[in-house]
């Protein structure tokens, strides 16, 4: 009986927090000067949707349910070393139709997808030159790593994009440039899935209502998406993985590590 009931408030508990970012973006809608539409109220009093996709959630879990219920334009994915953000992200790369998973090898791979279509595309490298110029008069460094994400965003085919530690090589001029261009985006382009624990990435007072923020706790309970208010359950918890680029940098490329027993799933 008190594990229906606990589960019964978590549903609860999730709802509230849905309906208070529906409100949020309403809010920020008028704030806008865009008055919202009666779509827009007859959602805010219904409960959330059936879920965009749905797994059992692999290793480091114990195969919990995880149901994502909507896709907002950026979406951050974060959680201390170890608590699994980079398996939730190939997952959700898996489940999404027309997904792209861009690993932390990205910008090495001269092989790679992306850099044949730079060499290949001329339009393409037309639109990331334009971008990267548009980018370094707000200060960003042109590099490999910025030219490889530009290419990717840019080209044409994936639906969704899911990056490994967006900032990865970047410093934090060209981070607060890339951010804002996303955010400049047009809500038509496609949406994106970013893991970060940069505070330049993730800034937690810009989060805007296209953006969402999706927290794999340390304890290894299922993900969670966090609401990006002080109070907010798990508000501390994502606030607590964020560093500025300058402290990242120190602790780039590091990985989790389990012995190589620890791999094989029970027989």
């Amino acid at each position: 009986m008190l594990a229906a009931h606990h589960a019964r408030l978590k549903l609860e508990a999730r709802r509230v927090t849905e309906t208070i970012e529906r409100v949020r973006t309403l809010r920020a809608e008028l704030a806008d000067g865009r008055p919202p539409g009666t779509e827009s109220l007859i959602r805010l009093a219904q409960p959330a949707g059936d879920p965009v996709v749905s797994f059992d959630l692999p290793w480091p879990w114990g195969g919990e349910r995880f149901e994502l219920r909507d896709i907002r334009r950026l979406n951050y994915i974060i959680g201390p070393l170890g608590s699994g953000k980079t398996r939730l992200a190939r997952e959700i790369a898996k489940r999404l139709p027309g997904a792209l998973f861009l690993d932390l090898d990205r910008a090495g791979d001269d092989a790679s997808e992306l850099n044949r279509q730079l060499s290949a595309d001329e339009e393409l490298r037309a639109r990331v030159d334009l971008v990267l110029a548009w980018l370094a008069e707000d200060g960003a460094t042109p590099s490999p790593d910025l030219t490889v994400l530009l290419a990717a965003l840019e080209a044409e085919g994936p639906r969704v994009l899911v990056i490994d530690m967006i900032e990865q090589g970047l410093d934090r001029a060209t981070q607060e440039a890339l951010i804002a261009y996303l955010r400049y985006r047009t809500p038509a382009q496609r949406p994106l899935f970013m893991l970060t624990r940069s505070s330049a990435i993730l800034d937690l007072a810009l989060v805007g209502p296209d953006e969402a923020i999706l927290l794999c706790p340390a304890n290894h309970s299922p993900p969670r998406r966090v609401a990006p208010y002080p109070g907010a359950p798990g508000y501390e918890a994502v606030a607590t993985c964020l560093a500025p680029p300058e402290v990242r940098a120190r602790t780039e490329g590091l990985i989790a590590w389990r012995p190589a027993a620890m791999h094989e799933a029970p027989q």
